[in-house]
């Protein structure tokens, strides 16, 4: 079963058992600073499920367009990816565990026809906080899942949180079984061996943890994700995703073009090709800094890859083409922008070619200090600096070094590169833990204060101003928006002169619900209006603002303080960045 076929099986089921299908999310965060990428099919919808009124209703089903960096340096074996889709249904305070369950375990069996036998499941085991999930094992038997296939697991493995506070609870996971043999009597669904897969996962948010402790939720929510990747491998008998239709043309190409036999490099070059091509059509461009520089890090390893397979870099366009005509029945929009895409990645390419000249030059710097002070080794710090600073891979110096007659100190150069990598995990994860409870009071109001900016530059350099993108911390605003010229300093003091006389206003932030098509013929602006439903929140501040948007904001202007842009800079090719606080 391809995966476009199992995506509608899932999106349709659930429409049928009276969930609406809402839109996924764009794979960058709209005002979101704490989260590089849209990580999970439950991030867009924290608001809601901390008891925010949903417009679709309290019954939704989506895909949503996952990136995920922790493991960047992990992909090219059989398993890991960046980019992945989650299919996922949501109960916002209606059903619970029981038709939770039932519904997961008729999706598995009816319409994706796997057989019940291949099923097992676990729950939570339960410890002080929460007692054991006795409810969810008797709707797995209820279902069809016998005790013998019913296991009980620890927090580590059956409980779900968003970050060190937030809504939490156990949760359910479904297991796949490969058939391959039990590498122990103990083996279970915990088991590492690769008997049992995990293909689903489904969240009963029953309590917020904070400082002091767990205590109940008002609405109880089920949140649930089902990886589509890895359903379409085990579905269509595959031993890893590379082998399905998403991967399989732009792996036989590579293997076509390539002149050394690398399957870790051909799986690089495909996975890291295709999360770049998803961020590019969802606005992202390579950088120094946050989601530019992992989009910039995965083009350069993409681009190192191909290097060590002997591909001939001319051939990259050929090889998008391949990529794009590969994904486009699950994401239409790439056709569109596929021109766009291709400029973004080709550019960058020949930026790095460059980049690994320079750093060429720099390792016979290296070697000519070397040899001058009387030495054979590279010290594992010099490769590191190497890698870090011009991309320069350490595979390479090694391979240059032993040319020279050097040796390279790998050993202490992998302890360094996996403190390195830690340190990298870590950032990420806190990103990510940041992002689904940091929604405060000062960065409601900053939040609001978007809006009015965004109204205020539209009245001082015209209706050709759009935003492009926003940042929102508890100390600063950061507002990106379509406009070719840098500000001067008297249209700075006009943008700011109007944001702080709509504040002094005191103007009534109004929230309404309507269909998105009233919406769009009121004249109300979004930002990524296809992630919006057929209902949408639009917000409306007098006379002065209209934009669909998933809030949170203020009641009245009035409560915002005194707006003061602290800097104005070009973000990027047409579009300028305004940095502003509150006080």
């Amino acid at each position: 079963m391809k995966a476009i076929e199992i995506r509608n099986k899932y999106l349709n089921f659930f429409k049928n058992h009276n969930h609406t299908i809402i839109p996924s999310a764009p794979l960058i965060p709209e005002n979101d600073p704490s989260v590089l990428f849209t990580t999970a099919g439950m991030q867009p919808l924290v608001p809601y499920l901390l008891g925010q009124k949903h417009p679709s209703g309290k019954r939704l089903t989506d895909f949503q367009k996952c990136l995920r960096t922790n493991d960047i340096d992990e992909v090219g074996d059989n398993r890991h990816l960046t980019y992945f889709e989650m299919l996922g249904n949501w109960s916002l305070g209606d059903y619970f565990k029981e038709e939770s369950i039932a519904m997961s375990y008729e999706f598995l069996t009816k319409e994706l026809g796997i057989p019940s036998e291949k099923i097992s499941v676990t729950c939570f085991a339960g410890d002080d906080d929460c007692e054991r999930d006795n409810l969810a094992a008797e709707c797995w038997k209820k279902a069809g899942i016998p005790e013998e296939r019913i296991y009980f697991f620890g927090k580590d493995d059956n409980w779900w949180i968003a970050g060190e506070e937030g809504p939490c609870g156990p949760d359910t996971e479904m297991f796949y079984d490969t058939g391959k043999p039990k590498c122990s009597p103990e083996c279970n669904p915990a088991c590492g061996c690769g008997k049992y897969v995990e293909i689903w996962n489904n969240v009963f948010m029953e309590f917020y943890k904070d400082k002091d402790g767990y205590r109940k939720l008002e609405q109880q929510n089920v949140d649930t994700g089902l990886g589509l990747e890895r359903m379409a491998m085990l579905l269509q008998g595959k031993e890893t995703p590379f082998e399905i239709e998403i991967f399989e043309p732009v792996m036989n190409k590579l293997k076509e073009l390539s002149k050394i036999d690398n399957i870790q490099s051909r799986r690089i070059v495909a996975e890291h090709l295709r999360s770049s091509i998803m961020i590019i059509n969802d606005g992202g461009r390579p950088s120094n800094v946050d989601r530019g520089y992992i989009l910039r890090r995965l083009l350069r390893r993409m681009t190192r890859h191909m290097n060590k397979l002997e591909i001939d870099l001319e051939n990259l366009g050929e090889v998008i083409d391949i990529s794009i005509e590969s994904l486009k029945e699950l994401y239409p929009e790439l056709d569109t922008n596929k021109n766009n895409i291709k400029q973004v990645i080709i550019e960058e390419k020949n930026k790095f070619v460059k980049t690994l000249k320079n750093g060429e030059k720099e390792f016979d710097k290296v070697a000519n200090k070397v040899k001058m002070a009387g030495k054979d080794i590279i010290e594992a710090q010099v490769v590191f600096n190497l890698y870090e600073t011009y991309g320069f891979p350490p595979e390479m110096t090694e391979e240059l070094a032993k040319e020279q007659g050097l040796k390279v100190d790998m050993k202490n150069y992998q302890k360094l590169f996996e403190e390195h990598q830690e340190k990298s995990r870590m950032g990420s994860e806190a990103k990510f833990k940041g992002g689904l409870a940091s929604t405060g009071e000062v960065e409601t109001k900053y939040h609001t204060a978007t809006h009015l900016l965004n109204a205020a530059l539209k009245q001082v350099l015209g209706d050709h101003v759009h935003q492009k993108g926003s940042n929102i911390t508890a100390e600063r605003m950061r507002f990106d928006f379509s406009h070719g010229a840098k500000m001067t300093d008297e249209e700075k003091a006009k943008v700011e002169e109007l944001v702080n006389d709509y504040i002094r206003q005191d103007i009534p932030v109004e929230k309404l619900e309507m269909k998105k098509e009233d919406a769009l013929k009121l004249g109300a602006e979004a930002m990524f209006l296809d992630k919006y439903g057929d209902v949408v929140t639009v917000y409306k501040i007098g006379d002065i603002s209209l934009e669909l948007c998933g809030g949170p904001h203020v009641k009245r202007t009035g409560e915002l303080g005194t707006f003061k842009i602290k800097k104005e800079e070009a973000s990027s090719a047409g579009v300028r960045r305004i940095k502003a606080i509150l006080e």
